[in-house]
């Protein structure tokens, strides 16, 4: 009978090599972790899983390799970056920065069920510490659930990674994943731009978001603490959030949070509630000026959101009874000279070159 063929595509261990053995035998290193390609993988004899294609990968063979000058064949180099380990649980320690506080339990406990009866599909990343110690970084809720599935090792990718790149690397694969709520997503967020010492582009930039997107998620933070559960539970939206920004006392941002949460109000409901909340008289005396936080109508609200969406920035728009007024914020320098090159073209290098003068007189001084 001939051999059974095999379908298309050679696995994951097509991509990430085993550990060096060093040894053409098979060797276990120390403290009881499983390198050599012959490990046999924490997987369900009855299913094939990526992972234990990993682990059982033949030994490459050599007959076709040009010899060397002396007549000898010349050893493939050993593999650099990334490789596949069997580990025990109680090797691993979770990533201390996570950016993912909340685990859903009920997606835990099907993915317990799911490794019981088909093994763990796809291993965790983690990176050596010392010996026998390794750290997550990614896939800790498949580590989890390990635990409580009752294995005692796990298939894992053992790569290097340095320290200011392990909340980035967990930040991005919980954002692909789409696994983080709103607060968790602003805390990483303002972690990284304190490890990174970057601007909000910057940071953009690196995990791939826009930097409105940056900066509008970052701005959760400022919600007060019992706004700020509420989101992290899930019981309001970002959008919720956002529009709760706009008012500035907390004991109001708590009280229209509970109506949410009570009356089921839609975000434009809150929008608009926020905006009447602005146009309350207040106790001081009437003036004949213009009325600060006078109701906009749809127009200039529809006006204000696509300027906003232009610039990338927050952009404000105020009417009084004679006059009013557009608020363009920028958060540093450089944003202020990209938005200049939108709103006044050549002003940039004109505010530029008035900056360097004024920083040379005060040397000078």
């Amino acid at each position: 009978m001939s051999e059974r063929r095999r379908g298309l595509g050679r696995g994951l261990g097509a991509l990430i090599p085993a550990a060096p053995t060093g040894e053409k035998t098979a060797s276990s290193a120390p403290g009881g972790v499983s390198t050599s390609p012959a490990a046999v993988p924490v997987l369900t004899a009855e299913r094939g899983v990526a992972a234990a294609k990993v682990a059982t990968l033949p030994p490459v063979s050599h007959e076709t390799e040009e010899p060397s000058p002396n007549g000898a064949v010349e050893a493939p180099p050993a593999p650099v970056g990334a490789h596949f380990a069997e580990l025990p649980l109680d090797f691993i320690t979770p990533n201390p920065r996570q950016p993912r506080e909340v685990f859903d339990e009920d997606a835990l406990a099907e993915l317990v069920t799911s490794i019981k009866e088909v093994g763990l599909l796809q291993p965790v990343v983690v990176r050596q510490l010392g010996p026998a110690r390794y750290e997550l970084i990614m896939g800790e809720r498949r580590w989890r659930a390990c635990r409580e599935a009752g294995l005692e090792a796990i298939p894992a990718i053992v790569r290097a990674t340095e320290d200011e790149k392990l909340l980035l690397d967990a930040l991005l694969e919980n954002l692909h994943r789409a696994q983080l709520n709103p607060l968790e997503e602003a805390a990483a967020y303002d972690q990284l731009l304190k490890d990174f010492n970057c601007t909000h582009d910057q940071l953009a930039d690196r995990i791939g978001r826009s930097r409105p997107q940056v900066s509008n998620t970052l701005r959760l933070l400022k919600l007060s603490p019992a706004v700020q559960r509420r989101v992290a539970a899930g019981v309001l939206s970002a959008g919720h959030a956002r529009a709760l920004l706009s008012v500035e006392d907390s004991e109001e941002q708590d009280r229209l949070a509970h109506r949410i949460v009570a009356e089921g109000l839609s975000v434009r409901a809150v929008e608009e509630i926020v905006t009447l909340m602005g146009s309350r008289p207040q106790a001081a005396p009437r003036s004949k000026g213009p009325r600060a936080g006078a109701r906009l109508s749809p127009a200039l609200s529809d006006l204000a959101t696509r300027l906003s969406d232009r610039f990338e920035t927050r952009v404000k728009v105020d009417l009084g009874q004679k006059k009013g007024k557009i608020t363009v914020e920028f958060a540093s320098m450089e944003d202020l000279e990209r938005i200049l090159g939108s709103l006044a073209p050549g002003e940039g290098p004109v505010l530029q070159k008035s900056l360097l003068d004024d920083d040379s007189e005060d040397t000078d001084a």
